[in-house]
């Protein structure tokens, strides 16, 4: 049943009437009156100010507030609670805290203005403008000048002290007196991976092939050095190398040329073709700093005959001291980046930097936040990492005459359990994993959950921390540990799908932040020294295997349930 609709005729003489309500007539001559005059310039009020930077701050400085402060509090109460031992320094330590966030809330504030739109523009328009070979070169610098500029990479080079030099004598060598060798070696190999990465799209190789091309080498070299005594303290270095170069700089610069590259190669209907790099970086480092290992043995057959570093017992010169030491690594990291970027977009694309004033703005923030973070680094997460470490086998091992904290076994889980809450804690709060898992389940229609994946991985990193932990405790070899690891997880990559394959090796780069890094690294040297172990490394090394076997098992148990559902089977 229709209803009729009664329609009102309106004459054209009421609808102005109507529409002239309220209205005045301004003449064109008055609007346009201070059209050519100087414009007053605006004042903003600082509650203005306040209302424009406040919203943007707040929830930059919230993430990393997330990801730093709850693991600085578990460190603290844990110290403080259980081993009963109060915080040294904790006004130092809290200032460090605070350096840190600041620090990377500015340093990824300067990564997105001043280096991501050089990086984005570069991996679009080059793969079509340049030869293949100028585009890989450029792919291997970038890589490699990109690991310089990694926050985390400055720990490697506090790390010497931890290691017992008669122990493992040319692993102190190479973190006391050739640390731009080692620096460099990191570099090398993450040049070159991302230049086989690159290759994997222009001919089209799969990423599980490319996996186990380059896992099986990488583990016959850790089987050589292994079984050599003077190697093989080297070993747990190596593998943590390739966990601290896949970081806040690395990833995105890289990932942003791979997805132009992608693209140019016609792969960009791949939703997953981005992933595999990361992998790649993980694992070349390792290879490049065992293969330095090598030639050091062969270069100083007995690094007891080295004389002393000269001038080693001075006083530092200014430039070498806190702050301006850390002022000046943050240029030494960001300059040569950002004049590689801009030599590549003026010359190789032939175009002009649109947007300087904000570019600018990106690197000179770049450069405050990555000093801070430096300061904060050697004030703050190295020393609470290392008192952790060297207080936490008080709840099992009696010190300085007195007696343990509790009975052997008690301690023992007690010390596990803190590695555990540690390893889970610190992988649930770091930011960059949250973004992956918003973007694997996009990209997968919501069959990977992003709740899932978080807790796959925290999963598989706490385990490989307790794992690491246990190492350093029990004195066990790492040979063994890291075959019996990457050897599920090549059985597991046997298995799985090719996309699940990239998604897991790269989970394992992601979890290793810029705060996990430094803060696992002095936790393990502390807690090495305090049980007489050689070397505390090794506990990145577990973290990084321990994510891609869990990821592997939860995508084949996904894989599983879709080919359940599919036959209306069920689980019985």
């Amino acid at each position: 049943m229709t209803e009729k609709v009664s329609q009102r005729r309106l004459r054209y003489g009421e609808f102005l009437s109507a529409v002239r309500v309220k209205q005045r007539r301004v003449s064109y001559r008055d609007v346009h009156a201070d059209a050519g005059r100087r414009p007053r310039p605006r004042r903003l009020r600082l509650l203005d100010v306040h209302r424009l930077l406040t919203p943007y701050v707040s929830v930059r400085f919230m993430e990393q507030l997330r990801a730093v402060v709850p693991l600085a509090l578990f460190l603290a109460l844990f110290q403080i609670a259980a081993l009963r031992v109060d915080v040294e320094q904790g006004e130092l330590i809290t200032f460090g805290m605070l350096a840190v966030m600041l620090g990377l809330m500015l340093f990824m504030d300067g990564v997105k203005y001043g280096l991501m739109p050089f990086s984005e523009n570069i991996g679009f328009n080059l793969p079509n403008r340049a030869a293949p070979a100028v585009v890989l070169g450029f792919a291997f610098l970038l890589g490699g000048i990109a690991t310089f500029a990694e926050p985390a990479i400055g720990a490697l080079r506090a790390a010497g002290g931890g290691v017992d030099p008669v122990r493992a004598p040319w692993l102190h060598l190479l973190l006391t007196r050739y640390p731009d060798r080692l620096v460099l070696a990191v570099g090398i190999g993450v040049g070159l991976a991302v230049v086989v990465g690159m290759l994997r799209f222009f001919f089209a190789w799969r990423m599980k092939t490319l996996i186990i091309a380059t896992l099986l080498p990488c583990l016959v070299l850790t089987v050589y050095a292994g079984l050599d005594p003077r190697l093989a303290p080297i070993i747990g270095l190596a593998w943590d190398c390739g966990a601290i170069t896949t970081g806040p700089v690395t990833v995105p610069l890289v990932l942003a040329l791979g997805i132009g590259v992608a693209a140019a190669a016609g792969q960009e209907d791949n939703p997953l073709a981005g992933f595999g790099i990361v992998t790649l970086a993980s694992l070349f480092p390792a290879i490049a700093v065992m293969l330095v290992g090598i030639g050091l043995v062969a270069e100083i057959p007995d690094p007891a005959a080295m004389p002393p570093i000269v001038g080693a017992d001075a006083t530092a010169a200014w430039w070498d001291q806190t702050p301006v030491a850390e002022l000046i690594a943050a240029l030494r990291a960001i300059g040569p980046l950002i004049l590689l970027l801009w030599l590549a977009q003026r010359f190789l694309l032939g175009a002009a930097v649109k947007q300087r004033n904000l570019v600018v703005y990106g690197v000179v923030v770049a450069v405050l936040g990555m000093a801070l973070f430096n300061l904060g680094l050697t004030v703050g997460l190295i020393p609470l990492g290392n008192q952790a470490g060297a207080t936490v086998p008080a709840a099992f091992s009696a010190a300085a005459g007195g007696e343990a904290l509790y009975p052997y076994p008690l301690g023992i889980g007690l010390t596990l359990i803190f590695a555990v809450t540690l390893g889970y804690g610190a992988t649930v709060a770091e930011p960059a994993l949250n973004a992956m898992g918003v973007t694997v389940e996009n990209l997968t229609d919501g069959a990977f959950p992003k709740k899932l994946l978080i807790q796959a991985v925290a999963v598989g990193v706490a385990l490989g921390i307790a794992l690491g932990v246990a190492k350093i405790i029990f004195g066990w070899s790492m040979l063994p540990l890291l075959l019996g690891g990457y050897t599920v997880a090549l059985a597991g990559t046997l298995w799985s799908s090719e996309e699940y394959v990239a998604l897991a090796w790269d989970s394992a780069g992601v979890t290793t932040g810029p705060v996990t890094v430094p803060l696992v690294l002095a936790l393990g040297l502390g807690l090495g020294q305090a049980v007489g172990a050689a070397e505390g490394f090794g506990i990145l090394a577990m973290a990084s295997f321990g994510p891609i076997i869990s990821v592997l098992l939860v995508g084949l148990w996904i894989r599983r349930s879709a080919e359940v559902a599919a036959r209306g089977e069920s689980w019985t």
